[in-house]
């Protein structure tokens, strides 16, 4: 990891530690009358998101403010690139405004990528979700509440853990981002969907790949449902709504299939109904709206890392409590 932040298959063991305790000491600022660091004071970030977002892009706005950097919201929608202007021409516009970081998601496979590796900017990139390819900070705090529920503390991994991944694989950068890092934290993945909904080659990714829902469930510590992107579809990938529900939805049965420490897990945004019911959606077990907060924190550490002054291998230890009453 040198200054950007665009696939978690370039973080080490270490580097993928040091974002969730660095996250986990400044998780301390949200229960605080005052919740900002200056940290990132003077430094500008730019959210440029050529895709709808609400979690994503408000996360990461609220991270950003809470650091104290200077915040320029980019929105495709309305801006020159609506009348044909490239992203090596958007981006030379933010480098002549002086950014210092540029929080990208981009409906291109590899954007991300390609403005890293570029001249184009000095700053530091960030991937907020590329195409189907990959999405790091949604991996990382789907990690981050991992290991709160099932190996607490600073330092610890998730190895011996067992991750399930349920949906639609295929277009799921999601899926793609958490295989890695969670595989890199020592945790072991199984993919279950159905074949249509798996991308070509998955024998050579670090996973285990099931059909049958209801086999795996009794040996899962984590249960992460994905959601079914119609809008990345241009054809039938499988019968119907309700076929796919009843073979790969979760709901109450399935729920009391699993251990009792598991949890349930949910990138957003959920249907309700296809890929996991009310009941299940509603329940104690369900991390959903603990993941969004999540989020905050994890995003935070990485823009912290990121633009505090230091790389994620070589930066200093993660802040302690004491700094952060300091700051207040």
């Amino acid at each position: 990891m040198k200054r950007h932040l665009v696939s978690t298959a370039d973080l080490s063991r270490d580097d993928a530690l040091l974002i969730l305790d660095t996250a986990e000491e400044l998780a301390q600022l949200s229960g605080r009358a005052v919740k900002k660091l200056p940290t990132l004071r003077g430094r500008t970030v730019v959210n440029l998101f050529f895709e709808d977002s609400t979690r994503t892009k408000t996360s990461f706005e609220v991270a950003e403010k809470r650091l104290s950097a200077d915040v320029i919201n980019f929105s495709a929608k309305g801006s020159s690139v609506s009348k044909g202007e490239s992203l090596k021409d958007t981006a030379l516009t933010l480098q002549a405004m002086g950014a210092d970081a540029v929080v990208i998601r981009h409906h291109a496979s590899g954007a991300p990528a390609r403005l890293a590796q570029s001249d184009w900017l000095h700053g530091s990139v960030i991937n907020a979700g590329d195409g189907t390819h990959e999405h790091p900070t949604q991996a990382l705090l789907d990690a981050f509440t991992m290991r709160r529920h099932l190996n607490a503390g600073l330092g610890n991994d998730l190895a011996g853990r067992r991750v399930t991944i349920v949906g639609d694989v295929l277009h799921s950068r999601v899926a793609r981002s958490n295989v890695h890092l969670l595989t890199t934290l020592g945790a072991q993945v199984t993919f279950v969907a159905p074949p249509t909904l798996l991308p070509i080659g998955i024998a050579n990714w670090p996973c285990e790949v099931s059909y049958d829902l209801d086999a795996v469930l009794p040996k899962t510590d984590a249960l992460m449902m994905l959601r079914v992107q119609r809008e990345r579809m241009n054809a039938a990938f499988f019968p119907t709504e309700r076929e796919y529900s009843r073979r790969y939805g979760m709901n109450g049965i399935r729920m009391a299939q699993l251990p009792e420490h598991a949890i349930v897990m949910h990138p957003g945004p959920m249907v309700r109904g296809m890929e996991i019911t009310a009941e299940v959606a509603d329940s104690p077990r369900c991390t959903a709206v603990e993941q969004v907060a999540n989020g905050v924190s994890v995003r935070m550490a990485v823009l912290y890392l990121l633009l505090g002054g230091a790389t994620l291998a070589d930066a200093p230890a993660a802040p302690r409590t004491d700094s952060v009453e300091t700051a207040q």
